[in-house]
């Protein structure tokens, strides 16, 4: 599935992600950008602050208001819509508290596959172990939102030994020397180049819900 947030998202970002998870869901003003792109969604939810009459008109009974105040509409989105994966794009740049809740909620939700989209980055929340190819000297870097451990192979600077905390060490900005193999324990954003989804769906043995593959 495909979740469109009123962020920063590019046009051609959009379209590849359709042609991944083709089926389409606005969060609140992400229904104002699929107009804009000329697309229309399954359903738009949130709490609707931010879509605008023209929108609400034209989508009519897609479209979902759910008032509670206790999620974001990126989190509304997670809790009442069920997919294999998630592809979310438009819900990083511009306000950066916005962003921050987003990135919160992916790391909160490890039973869910959600890689967000955003300008130049691909993040998701780490599994316990993952193997990825990519070029060597490529960018690289986990987040801790908690205490994190762990081992890895394949990076320039090791974080075996390490304790990764968001108040303390973390591991932005690491780069790739090998064929990567990273075991975590607890809860930790990775962050990559986003020319990468088609590897990290194969990292997160997600290619087999992608049509046609």
């Amino acid at each position: 599935m495909t979740l469109l947030g009123g962020g920063a998202s590019r046009p051609a970002d959009v379209a590849d992600a359709l042609t991944i998870a083709p089926t389409l869901v606005a969060a609140d003003g992400g229904g104002d950008r699929a107009r804009e792109l000329g697309l229309t969604p399954e359903a738009v939810i949130g709490d609707l602050d931010s879509l605008s009459e023209a929108a609400r008109a034209e989508f009519g009974p897609r479209v979902h208001h759910i008032p509670e105040q206790d999620s974001t509409d990126f989190g509304k989105c997670l809790i009442h819509v069920t997919a294999p994966f998630y592809l979310a794009l438009g819900f990083t740049g511009l306000r950066l508290d916005h962003t921050l809740a987003t990135l919160s909620y992916v790391a909160q939700r490890a039973t869910q596959r959600v890689i967000l989209i955003g300008e130049e980055d691909l993040i998701f929340r780490a599994p316990p172990e993952i193997t990825l190819n990519l070029p060597p000297g490529e960018r690289f870097s986990i987040f801790p939102f908690g205490t994190v451990t762990g081992r890895s192979e394949g990076l320039r600077w090791p974080i075996d030994g390490l304790s990764l905390a968001p108040d303390g060490r973390v591991s932005t900005s690491n780069e790739i020397s090998g064929p990567l193999r990273l075991s975590l324990t607890g809860s930790a954003l990775v962050l990559l180049p986003k020319p990468h989804l088609h590897a990290v769906l194969d990292a997160l043995s997600l290619r087999s819900h992608v049509p046609g593959e």
